[in-house]
């Protein structure tokens, strides 16, 4: 007990309580130079600047407590920026993350908190006691004297001037710096800007898209009836499905389908999930995403051809473009809305849901289904009994733990391939001309090499994060309708194809819908298919190529090990 008495004494001491908060804010910098592989000027700028104005501000009270509780914010971004270096491996805290906060329900985030427990522990033994030190110090009658702080701030004034020094020679000695982009907080900061703009800019869709019309409507005979099911899923990656080649029985019904064509081609243009669906509701894709803010989505312009409309979620509303989208239907409900003991509906419920619809005998039935599917924590999406890959109770996410993850993964899979079974068996039963497509908005790291990422949503994406499935089916009283469909789809199963791009084009072509808003160009049900340059919604809704986006050589060797084009 006395070293730690001694170390407690040390540590109150206001001048080593200064250089301790300028050594704790500074640490993310530090690491931020590492994983993001800075040049020399633009690591030495990342340094100085910022650990001079830290040191300058800490002179601005005689007793550090103070200083220490004014600078809260930097403490509150440093010890999140450690965590996220601890998920993702590198990269700063970004838009997305911001708005994640935001979008994510208090559930989910409970679950992925519970699973960090070393990051969480680590920045809590690192910045707990800082912020304990300084109630402490502004407590106590300990203050630093007066010749210590005049000579502290000429030092601070010294380290930002070179530091300053070291940003101008950053931008001499590489064109694409920027300090906004390039130096930490500043760029935190920035985001923090943008996060606001969007928020507004979203809290806004209502009046920015009032008026709209996709001047839709429909081909076939009013008495003809047709069901049209559009399914979102979270978090599928293509190299887990049996259909794409993986080596264990992950799709088992779907992989007997003879009227199912799987597209193996296919890239999402985004790994996070608030920008993801919303592209896949929509028109909106990573070249033009601002249109999300002027324009409806997919369930209107089937309102428009005259078909009833229905969302159901199986996630939480959170406020954003999703949920604008869905309760543009004529009927939508969250299901985990109505979930007062919080626990997790398998997405199979939604059968259920979906067969009263269909026992509705509307002629013309347009159903979008957005799934759980596959998110963390794994063993939590699906019952016990669809266990098949065990074992799979592990969900401290480690990478010792890597063998439970994927098996719990490989469930959740097993178990979409139930639902999606379940959905086809429903319309088959229904006996309309009925057509699916089933999509994920994007795929998940679970420690699959030497990198050791995990989840998704970093700035920088992964091969993992980006392939994923893509599933067309018809129903033979539609093919019977349209004689050709099956052979277009298999011809362009192969072809290049951006899911946040295609599923609008493809899901309002195949359903036979027209409308000047509607891209032959990318529409799977079309012979005038083709592909186009691959782009990735940067974090900053650029379009950028995916070199761009932060891949690297692993996951390109990846793409060409799965036959899948990237430029």
């Amino acid at each position: 007990m006395k070293i730690f008495k001694d170390i407690y004494r040390w540590c109150l001491q206001p001048c080593h309580l200064f250089f301790l908060t300028i050594i704790t804010l500074m640490l993310p910098n530090v690491a931020l130079c590492i994983t993001e592989r800075m040049p020399l000027m633009a690591a030495l700028a990342n340094i100085l600047l910022p650990g001079g104005i830290y040191w300058l501000l800490m002179t601005l009270a005689k007793k550090p407590g103070k200083a220490i509780w004014w600078l809260f914010f930097f403490v509150f971004l440093a010890a999140f920026q450690l965590v996220l270096l601890y998920l993702f491996g590198r990269s700063i805290i970004a838009v997305d993350m911001f708005l994640n906060l935001i979008t994510t329900n208090p559930g989910e985030a409970m679950e992925l908190l519970d699973n960090i427990a070393p990051a969480v522990v680590g920045v809590f033994v690192i910045y707990l006691p800082l912020l304990a030190l300084g109630v402490m110090s502004v407590c106590g009658k300990k203050e630093l004297d007066k010749s210590f702080i005049r000579k502290q701030r000429s030092v601070g004034y010294a380290i930002i001037a070179l530091g300053l020094v070291s940003l101008a020679g950053s931008y001499v000695s590489d064109k694409a710096y920027r300090a906004e982009l390039d130096l930490y907080p500043a760029n935190v900061l920035y985001n923090i800007v943008l996060a606001g703009e969007r928020t507004y800019q979203t809290a806004h869709y209502t009046e920015t898209s009032k008026g709209f019309t996709f001047h839709a409507r429909q081909t076939l005979s009013e008495s003809e009836k047709e069901v049209y099911v559009m399914i979102i899923g979270e978090t599928a990656r293509a190299c887990e499905f049996q259909l794409y080649g993986y080596n264990r029985p992950t799709t088992p019904l779907l992989s007997k389908e003879d009227n199912l064509v799987a597209f193996t081609n296919v890239l999402s243009q985004s790994n996070t999930t608030h920008k993801s669906v919303p592209m896949l509701m929509s028109a909106a894709s990573a070249v033009d995403y601002d249109r999300i803010y002027r324009e409806k989505g997919i369930i209107e312009a089937f309102k428009e051809a005259g078909f009833h409309t229905v969302f159901i979620s199986n996630q939480q509303p959170n406020h954003s473009f999703i949920d604008f989208f869905g309760e543009e239907a004529d009927e939508w409900k969250f299901i985990k809305e109505d979930s007062e003991d919080g626990r997790n509906t398998p997405d199979t419920e939604m059968i259920t849901m979906l067969n009263k619809v269909l026992d509705k005998g509307r002629n013309k039935e347009f159903i979008v289904l957005h799934s759980y599917g596959s998110h963390f924590n794994y063993h939590d999406r699906y019952p016990r009994n669809a266990a098949f890959f065990q074992p799979d109770d592990a969900t401290e996410v480690k990478k010792e733990n890597r063998e439970q993850l994927i098996n719990a993964y490989d469930n959740t899979i097993r178990y979409t391939d139930r639902f999606l079974h379940g959905v086809v068996d429903a319309l088959k039963r229904h006996g309309a001309i009925s057509a699916m497509i089933y999509t994920s908005d994007h795929g998940e790291n679970i420690f699959d090499d030497d990198r050791n990422l995990f989840l998704h949503a970093s700035p920088t994406p992964s091969y993992y994060e980006l392939h994923v499935p893509f599933l067309v089916w018809t129903s033979d009283r539609y093919n019977s309708a349209f004689p050709n469909m099956q052979d277009i789809l298999k011809s362009n199963r192969k072809k290049p194809l951006a899911s946040s791009a295609s599923l609008f084009h493809s899901m309002l072509g195949i359903a036979g819908i027209e409308t000047p808003y509607l891209a032959d160009s990318l529409n799977v049900g079309s012979p005038k298919l083709h592909s186009a340059p691959r782009r990735y919604l940067s974090d900053h809704n650029k379009a950028v190529t995916l070199d761009k986006a932060g891949l690297g050589e692993k996951d390109f060797r990846l793409l060409r090990q799965h036959h899948v084009d990237y430029k």
